[in-house]
């Protein structure tokens, strides 16, 4: 039987973290203890990591996907895609047999002049031009430190709405889910990641999102809320969401252990499963500076006692011998890689990657190895509706009204000579916004632009002339520069050859350096080659119509990736018939066949080490500028020399379904891990 310490104990017992504690020397000593809920607490990370917990026996799944974004209201990334995706798919199919997936995400008010999202009425108007009907369910406190170091009960609206198959659980706080930016935000930062106009950061933000879900459990299961039935798995998607298992699993034990909370309410809350899906490990959710302010938020007045005892497994790693801190910061993935149930990361060559690499699972690998060993560790690829990114007529007709006086056309597999008729209205495109700067302001307003040059008349076959783009983020993990230093060694080679040259087409939204980078690039092309160094059209920004018009008219896109979890963008591209030339990382691996629906490196380094291919080829090649550059001269010379290859591999590219639900793919695994635990 356990024995409950006495009230006069507590008082010992609970107290909260000191204040600026991680940021004086200090070591952490966990020692035996004889109360079971401590030791308990102890030896939990060792007990999940080795997967020692039974999957509870689910019928019937009632699971919620809790996230920050989503794609259908507030989305920043490829985590909002899967957070709208897969609940959608997951109802879709199983939704008839009784099972649910709901999605649990805070109702963000405000404007950051590129995303708006408000609530008008009964109505939620998200960031994303979707909207819902809501109803409201109940106001509930969230114990939160507030402005002067002392838990204030911050009131939490939960609003319940649908969106297409999928229920959706809206929490509302004015003071967190503001998203007003600060004067001070970064301008980098946007969306639900803005630095608010209350001085709340993404990490206070979402520490109070995961707090507010707990809550929000907990009401449910002690019955205060009937509205809203109980869920039987949670899907924790990424970091964000990265404080529920501790939640769930320290708070209550701790709470129970001085009488603050009923033995058997936490023994259910303790025992329901955690699924920490993990898109990308460099993303983790530091705060050094708020560090015992979020621990003391979350775990109130028992902060103390579960930091004592929040004993890691033991690993090769200094830095993670807490669950909740690395090394001396607060840390909001830690505690759901070493806590969560399951794991699961968004592809299965990532896996391997984090599991084995430092470069890639950073702090985690060897916990990650771990879990991988005792199989509570999966790799699921990110799934993709290929309605949602095949040419679409309706899209297409949009973009020929918006450019005015174009006429791009529907295609699929089976209508490549169309593919090559948008080629030549692209040409025509990018040549009138190189020739008429009003047109260029009035169709691509907030896109800087680098030297267009009208190439109208300079290119005589288009059939002839590739056209490469890359869209992407211009941030260091796409690896623009890679692709500029492979783009002028094939200048360089290619400069003594009569051939169209290509058109390449770079650019999207983000770093200034990065296009100022590419700016560089064309000017030391031209040295080599004026002609080659007409056709590279560099662009810093983004606008839906420009970059859907490049993606139809491309016959390759560029990823040359330092890194790349799942990867979304290559399913895109070859959805519409461009091959992906990638770096051989994370899901591209999973994803590209190479030679037979796109190219990729014969190898692939990270911080100088071989990750994938041969040895032979690494000592070869020496570094992923090499491996990339050859990589692209591959896909070129098969373009200018074999054709009907070209034209092989586009139908197999269109014909790829990437679908959630197609027969063994990704939806089927999740029902699986959801309902048994494992694949």
């Amino acid at each position: 039987m356990v024995q409950l310490s006495a009230a006069s104990e507590s008082q010992n017992i609970c107290k909260p973290l000191p204040k600026g504690f991680n940021k004086k020397k200090f070591s952490i000593t966990y020692n035996v203890v004889n109360n079971p809920n401590l030791s308990e607490i102890q030896n939990l990370a060792k007990k999940q990591c080795l997967g020692k917990n039974e999957w509870p026996v689910i019928d019937k799944i009632n699971a919620w996907m809790i996230s920050s974004e989503t794609a259908t209201f507030m989305k920043w990334g490829g985590l909002g895609m899967i957070a709208s995706e897969l609940p959608d798919a997951f109802n879709s199919v199983y939704g008839k047999n009784g099972d649910r997936l709901c999605v649990v995400t805070p109702m963000y008010l405000g404007d950051t002049g590129k995303k708006k999202a408000r609530l008008d009425g009964d109505v939620y108007y998200g960031a994303e031009k979707a909207s819902a009907k809501v109803k409201k369910i109940k106001v509930f406190d969230v114990p939160f430190i507030g402005d002067k170091s002392a838990l204030v009960k911050y009131k939490v609206t939960v609003y319940t709405g649908k969106c297409g198959d999928t229920d959706y659980i809206f929490l509302s706080n004015d003071r967190f889910f503001s998203i007003n930016p600060h004067k001070d935000n970064p301008s980098a930062q946007d969306g639900c990641y803005v630095y608010n106009e209350f001085g709340i950061n993404e990490v206070e933000r979402f520490a109070f999102f995961s707090k507010a879900v707990y809550t929000l459990i907990k009401n449910i299961f002690e019955g205060k809320i009937k509205e809203i039935s109980r869920p039987n798995a949670l899907i924790a998607n990424d970091w964000h969401s990265g404080a529920i298992s501790g939640l769930m699993k320290y708070f209550t034990v701790a709470q129970k252990d001085v009488c603050k909370m009923d033995g058997t309410l936490a023994d259910e809350l303790k025992s329901l499963p955690v699924i920490h899906v993990a898109h990308h490990l460099g993303y983790q959710g530091w705060d050094y500076e708020n560090t015992s302010k979020i621990l003391n938020s979350l775990y109130e007045n028992m902060a103390t006692t579960v930091f004592k005892n929040a004993k890691a497994i033991k690993n090769s790693n200094p830095r993670a011998t807490n669950t909740l801190i690395v090394h001396d910061c607060y840390n909001q993935a830690s505690c759901n890689f070493h806590l969560a149930d399951r794991v699961v990361t968004v592809s299965k060559n990532y896996l391997e990657e984090v599991s084995k690499e430092l470069g890639f699972g950073f702090d985690f690998r060897d916990i990650l190895k771990i879990r991988k060993d005792h199989r509570n560790f999966f790799g699921i690829v990110n799934g993709y509706e290929k309605s949602l990114i095949s040419p679409n007529k309706d899209k297409i007709s949009v973009i020929d009204k918006y450019f005015e006086n174009f006429d791009f056309k529907f295609f699929d597999e089976n209508h490549l000579d169309v593919k090559l008729h948008n080629k030549e209205e692209f040409i025509k495109l990018i040549s009138k916004l190189a020739s008429d700067e009003a047109y260029r302001k009035k169709v691509i307003p907030l896109i800087d632009t680098y030297k267009f040059e009208d190439i109208s008349k300079s290119v005589k076959n288009a059939a002839k002339t590739p056209i490469i783009c890359a869209t992407s983020r211009l941030v260091e993990q796409k690896g623009y520069d890679i692709a500029a230093q492979a783009m002028l060694q094939l200048i360089e080679k290619y400069s003594q050859f009569e051939l169209e040259y290509p058109i390449f087409v770079l650019g999207g939204a983000g770093d200034a350096n990065y296009f100022e980078m590419l700016t560089k690039l064309k000017d030391k092309v031209a040295e080599v080659s004026k002609k080659a160094a007409q056709r590279i059209f560099v662009f810093r920004g983004y606008k839906d119509e420009f970059a859907y018009a490049i993606q139809l008219a491309s016959d390759f896109y560029m990823m040359p990736c330092r890194f790349e979890p799942c990867g979304l963008t290559q399913m895109e591209a070859m959805a519409k018939g461009a091959l992906p030339i990638a770096m051989s990382t994370g899901g591209l691996v999973d994803t590209i066949d190479d030679g037979v629906d796109g190219f990729r490196t014969e190898v692939f380094f990270t911080e100088r080490r071989r990750v994938y291919g041969s040895n032979l080829t690494a000592q070869r090649l020496k570094n992923n500028v090499n491996a990339y550059a050859e990589t692209l001269q591959k896909a070129l010379t098969v373009f200018y020399r074999h054709p009907e290859r070209i034209n092989e591999m586009k139908i197999n590219a269109m014909k790829k379904d990437f679908s959630w639900n197609v027969e063994g793919g990704s939806l089927s695994k999740y029902y699986n891990l959801l309902r048994f635990g494992h694949l």
